[in-house]
């Protein structure tokens, strides 16, 4: 059957179960800023026993990612499945026999609601401090 290459796309930023989950599962750029540096996320990434590899995407397009790569299969939350974004991906992966392959997306836990909360923590921390000035 040859070399099976799974791919899974992350910020990988607020490392969380979520993220976990994915990569365990396997052996999900946001346009957000991430908090920790990306050499320090995919160094992090790198050590988790069951991923093979850590490739740094300089593109958000995933067919230049797999022109690079050359995986056979692309791994997303299944809250991209039956999307207008879902249908499109699978159409260009399918053109290539990239298989894409949705997992459960971890709404209980994700790096949005956890930003949500540090800048929470954060905005409470500064009132005090502004209200001392």
């Amino acid at each position: 059957m040859g070399t099976r290459i799974g791919y899974a796309v992350g910020a990988f930023d607020l490392f969380h179960v979520g993220h976990l989950n994915l990569l365990r599962m396997l052996r999900q750029v946001k346009g957000i800023e991430p908090v920790i540096p990306t050499a320090e996320r995919a160094e992090i990434v790198k050590h988790i026993s069951f991923v093979d590899d850590v490739y740094v995407e300089t593109t958000p397009s995933k067919m230049d990612s797999w022109r690079d790569v050359q995986f056979t299969h692309f791994f997303k939350g299944d809250d991209w499945r039956g999307t207008e974004k879902g249908l499109r991906l699978e159409s260009e992966f399918a053109a290539v026999g990239v298989e894409v392959v949705y997992f459960p997306y971890t709404a209980h836990t994700s790096s949005s609601t956890l930003r949500r909360a540090l800048d929470a923590i954060t905005a409470g921390a500064a009132a005090p401090a502004a209200a001392l000035r």
